[in-house]
This record gives structure tokens, C-alpha cells and sequence, in this order.
């Protein structure tokens, strides 16, 4: 039996034919997908100038920008593909389009929601490049905010890429999001020191630190009274409301107030603690009338000690210990 690969080569002849002819069109449409690529750059930075320059939303000037770029690189490979395929029109694109959309849809059900998310978030701007934020148990600042998921800086120099699905469904807190914040730390002085003249010294030291400011006005309030001690919650204001700024001035804060304080004879009392030992061997224990629980005798008759199995009185007990 004879095979015949005649056919066979003439197709494959064919088809490198096609292929050496389409070698123009393919040089040309890669060189304009280049110049579209890098007009794709210009007018991107161009766009973000402007829109920084006119708005005050910084976010709105980077998503502006990014749907400018990829929209003139669309451009560029719909007409690098007329080029190596002049037959390609709108029309095929739309029905390729209409076919491979909820193939796409399932398969990055996740970017796609990531992506919208980020969308949302550059247009609403709960939050800034540079913010200092907390989202569940991660913080840190704000390095970028992409489409799909945002960069934070953490304080010990850690980088976290954040989903954005998770920035727009869960609570975040944005420590920077105003010019002043306040500050606190409970102290606790004496019982019997003037909690009045307590009160001023500490607000002498806040008015002295750099970053407290004014208005608002630190202040100083009762809080507690514990075991051992008068509770005082120091409560400042700080300007600016960054992680830095907040760790430098509760350090000069509770260096200079422990200073001022104990130099003014204000107590900083340690935790104390009363034991009352009890060994039971009174004959009044068991009595909760009578029993003293530890404390010494008073004037009144010291109780007696009990006797062991009837026999052992206090001073025969004695004699044989």
C-alpha cells in the first residue's frame, strides 16, 4: 500500500506562503503597536499632570491615567490586527469578545472582582497614597494603589500587597486621614498626693512638647481609682497625625512627666498587696464570728490553741515540737 503525501505538502507549502507573505504586514503592525505602546506612556503621564494639576484627588489623576494608557494600547493592537489581517474587522472582535467573555468570567471571577474593587476605591478615595492606614491586623502606609490590589509599607519596613476585595468589604482605618491626632496614656499617682497639682504639672510638660498642639487643648482627667493608686488619663493632640510623630512625643511626654512629678513630690506608687497567712489553729477558727483571719491579737485574751485528737494541749504541743 502506497501512501500519498502530495496533498499533504501542498497545504503545508501553502500555509508558508501565507506565512512569508503576512511577514511585511507583521513587521509593520508590530512597529505600530510599539508607537502606540510608547504614545500609550506619554499621554499617560501627560493626563496625570493635568489632572493632579486641576484636582486635588490624586487617585482620580492616577485612574484617569491608567484608563487612558490601556485604552490607546487597545487602539494600537486593533489596528496591528487589520494590518496582518485585513479581513478582521469590529464586527469579528465583538462576536471573539461575546464568545470568550464568560469563559473569562469564571476563570478570573477574582481579578475581575479585585479589579472592580480597585476602581471603586481610586474614585471614592477612602484613603490616599501616603495614608497611614489599618485594615484587620496589618498597617502601614499606602505605596500604590493598583487596579487589581494595593501596597502597603509597614513601620519595620515590610512590604504587604493587600487584595482590594479586602479593602472594600472590611473596615479600614485611616490614621491620616485628618491633620491632628490625639494621643493617650493612663498614669497613676498616689492617694494621697493633690491630684489638682498633679494635673498642672502634667499639662506644663504638654505644653512644652514640639508636636502637641494647642487647640485642640491637652488635658488631664480622672479616669479610676484602683487598688493602689489614682488612675489619670493624659489625653494630647498631635500635628501631624503620623505613627512617627505619635511614638516621638509619648516618649518626651512620659520621660518629662515621670521627671517633673516625682521632682515635685508626686508619688508614682507600684502595685501593693496585703497577705493574711491562716493556720488554722485557734480554737475560734471555724467561726466566722470570732476567727481573726491572720490579724494579731488585740487587747482583749489571745483564743487558745486547739488540741490535737483531744490530748495535746497548747503548752504540751509546744514541748514536743
Amino acid at each position: 500500500m502506497e501512501l500519498d503525501f502530495s496533498q499533504a505538502l501542498e497545504q503545508l507549502e501553502q500555509m508558508l506562503n501565507n506565512s512569508i507573505q503576512l511577514i511585511p504586514n507583521m513587521v509593520v503592525a508590530l512597529v505600530v503597536f510599539l508607537l502606540f505602546y510608547v504614545l500609550a506612556a506619554g499621554i499617560r503621564v501627560s493626563v496625570r499632570r493635568l489632572s493632579e494639576r486641576y484636582s486635588r484627588h490624586v487617585n482620580v489623576a492616577i485612574l484617569l491615567s491608567r484608563l487612558v494608557r490601556w485604552s490607546v494600547i487597545a487602539l494600537g493592537t486593533l489596528i496591528a490586527l487589520v494590518i496582518i489581517f485585513p479581513d478582521f474587522t469590529a464586527t469579528r472582535l465583538l462576536e471573539l469578545l461575546g464568545i470568550t467573555t464568560v469563559a473569562v468570567g469564571f476563570a478570573f471571577r477574582d481579578v475581575l472582582q479585585n479589579f472592580l474593587a480597585g476602581i471603586l476605591i481610586l474614585l471614592n478615595e477612602p484613603f490616599r497614597v501616603g495614608d497611614q492606614i489599618v485594615v484587620q491586623e496589618l498597617e502601614g502606609t499606602v505605596e500604590s494603589i493598583e487596579t487589581r490590589a494595593t501596597t502597603i509599607l509597614t513601620y519595620d519596613g515590610r512590604r504587604i500587597v493587600i487584595p482590594n476585595t479586602e479593602l472594600f468589604t472590611n473596615p479600614v482605618t485611616v490614621n491620616t486621614a485628618f491633620p491632628h491626632r490625639r494621643v493617650e496614656y493612663d498614669l497613676g499617682v498616689g492617694y494621697g498626693d493633690d491630684i489638682d497639682k498633679a494635673k498642672t504639672l502634667i499639662l506644663e510638660v504638654l505644653g512644652e512638647m514640639e508636636h502637641v498642639v494647642a487647640e485642640p487643648a491637652p488635658d488631664v482627667i480622672v479616669v479610676g481609682l484602683d487598688a493602689s493608686w489614682v488612675t489619670l488619663r493624659l489625653r494630647w493632640w498631635i500635628e501631624p497625625a503620623r505613627w512617627a510623630e505619635v511614638l516621638e512625643t509619648r516618649d518626651h511626654v512620659l520621660a518629662t512627666v515621670k521627671e517633673r512629678l516625682i521632682a515635685n513630690g508626686i508619688d508614682l506608687p507600684f502595685p501593693t498587696r496585703q497577705i493574711l497567712f491562716h493556720d488554722q489553729t485557734e480554737e475560734t477558727d471555724g467561726n466566722r464570728a470570732l476567727q481573726r483571719e491572720g490579724w494579731p491579737a488585740g487587747k482583749g485574751e489571745v483564743p487558745r490553741s486547739r488540741t490535737i485528737a483531744g490530748v495535746l494541749e497548747s503548752g504540751e504541743l509546744e514541748s514536743h515540737i
